[in-house]
Order: C-alpha cells, then structure tokens, then sequence
C-alpha cells in the first residue's frame, strides 16, 4: 500500500543507487521479447533503481513481465510524467504504473508543458496539486525534467523560491558530450546545491564509434563534440568510455545518480563496474570539458528546435 508522504518528505534523493538502469532498449521490438525479459530480471537481480516510461515502445509490458516472476524483486523506479494540466498528469501516473501492478512511483520525472508549465513558473496551484499527488502516496517524490528548450521554466521557478519542499532534485542529460540545462540554470543549480540525476550516461556509445564510424552519431553535432572530447578521454588514463563518463557526472558533488540504457548484461556490468569506487577525472580535463559545454550551450543547445537534439 502507498507509504505516508512524511517518511519521504525532505528525504532528496540520497536513496538512489549510484547506477540507474535506463529501460529504453528493453521497448525495442527488434530484440526478442524473451531476451528482453530476461535483460530486465538480470537488472533487477542487481538491486539498481530503473528509470522508465510508457513512450519507451513495449518496455512496460517487458517489465510486468518480469515483475511477474519476481515480486520481491520489484525495484524502486523514476518514472517520465506529464504533460499540461494535471489531469493529464494524473492519466500518465496510471498509465505507467497499471502495466506493472504496482500502486505508486517512487519518483516522477515532471515532463511540463502548457498550463502546468506556466503555474510552475508562477507558484501557482500545480505546486498543491504535487503535494496532494504525495500526500495521496501516488507519488512520493519529485524531479524535474530539463532540457535546453525547457530550461527557462525551472530557471524561473527557482528564482521565485517555489519548488522548495516540493521539487527533490532536477534531470537531464549530462555526460561529456551533452549538458542539457542552459549555462544559466546550470549555474544556479550549482549555487543552491540542487540535486541532480545526470542521464544519457555514455551519450550513445563510445567517444571513437561517434567520431570514426559514419551514422553512430544520432545528430551531427554529437560527431563534432566527440571529434574535441576524444583527446581529452585519450589523455584521462580511463580504461573505458564508460568509466570517463561516470568519472566526469560524479565530479559534480551534487550528482546523486545517472542513468544508463542498455539491453546487453556486458554492459550492465560495465556501468555497475564504473560506480563501484568513482574518482574525479583529472582537474585539468573535467575543466577543459566544462568550458567546452559552456561554449556548446551558447552556441547550439539553447537555440535549438524542441527534440532536435
């Protein structure tokens, strides 16, 4: 049954495992629904958090399928809610946790839009209908979700003061080659010591396969970005991409956790492998990517059509 609101209020994110299992691969249907299932039990067994949603293909049907064969095993979970009034908030709840037979989140990722989007700027009446969503037990905590295209309305908000003892903590990309909140919200996140879960960890593969290998990267601004972080990665002494990821999220003290995809258990283990004992990169190469990331934002991220990226 739903806990009270009162063990989870002021509790922020320190719970999350340091590796989130990201559920995207386990919506693609070119992979056999079994192997899929069996990638899910596999993830589970390690006792992470996962980060899901509905949009993620038939990820929910492969999850319930292998909730189904192990109850007890159910991990706690982030999941993508929204969209524009709260009634559609409440609607996406639903749709992603009844697949799964489970009767709350842990943790909803705020996907804001319209009219919602316009209270949260305003401290208007979406923040009570967060609390009553907490205090009902539906959802016990809350992130929000920011993107270079979203990034004004958090910025906003937080200089009003009004996700104090409501937000947990804020979500994006953050990896070497993607830092998806504006250098100004990124700026006052750092100054109040927000928290943050930094997804996307690896950025879509290995730095060398998105520079050298035609169509590896999504957009052709991932290739360009790769081309100036390999010699940073080749010069940090990493053993793998994946450490150099993990190694640059966690040099941010206020990172809690990041969220990693995949539907391969070499994999898995690689990123469980990572956050085992995470040491900061170099000072000199953390320092060379944040400057490049500075210039990235101004330059594209910010000017960028909503999902182009």
């Amino acid at each position: 049954m739903p806990t009270s609101s009162s063990e989870y209020a002021g509790a922020g994110l320190s719970d999350l495992s340091k590796y989130i299992y990201g559920t995207t691969r386990l919506g693609d249907d070119k992979i056999a629904f079994g192997d899929r299932v069996k990638m899910a039990r596999v993830a589970m067994e390690a006792g992470v958090w996962f980060h899901t949603s509905h949009q993620y293909g038939d990820a929910l049907k492969v999850l319930g399928a292998a909730f189904d064969e192990d109850r007890k095993r159910v991990p706690r979970m982030i999941f993508k809610i929204g969209w524009s009034t709260i009634e559609e908030l409440r609607q996406t709840i639903r749709t992603n946790i009844e697949p799964l037979g489970i009767d709350h989140m842990d943790i909803g990722q705020l996907c804001l839009g319209g009219k919602l989007a316009e209270e949260f700027v305003s401290g208007g009446k979406c923040y009570d209908d967060f609390r009553k969503l907490r205090d009902e037990g539906l959802v016990r905590r809350f992130v929000c979700e920011v993107f270079p295209w979203t990034s004004d309305v958090p910025l906003k908000a937080l200089r009003g003061g009004y996700p104090k003892g409501v937000i947990d903590g804020y979500i994006f990309y953050l990896n070497p080659l993607q830092r998806f909140a504006s250098n100004e919200l990124w700026d006052l996140l750092q100054e109040r010591d927000e928290p943050i879960v930094a997804m996307r960890t690896v950025s879509g593969g290995d730095v060398h396969r998105l520079r050298d290998v035609p169509g590896a990267a999504w957009k052709d601004y991932l290739r360009a970005r790769a081309v100036e972080v390999a010699p940073l990665y080749e010069r940090s002494g990493c053993k793998s991409w994946t450490e150099f990821c993990v190694r640059f999220a966690y040099g941010f003290g206020q990172v809690r956790a990041t969220v990693g995809a995949t539907s391969r258990a070499e994999n898995l283990r690689a990123f469980l492998d990572a956050v085992k004992v995470i040491k900061p990169l170099p000072d000199d190469i953390q320092a060379e990517i944040v400057k490049l990331q500075r210039r990235w934002s101004d330059e594209t991220d910010v000017h960028a059509e909503p999902w182009s990226m």
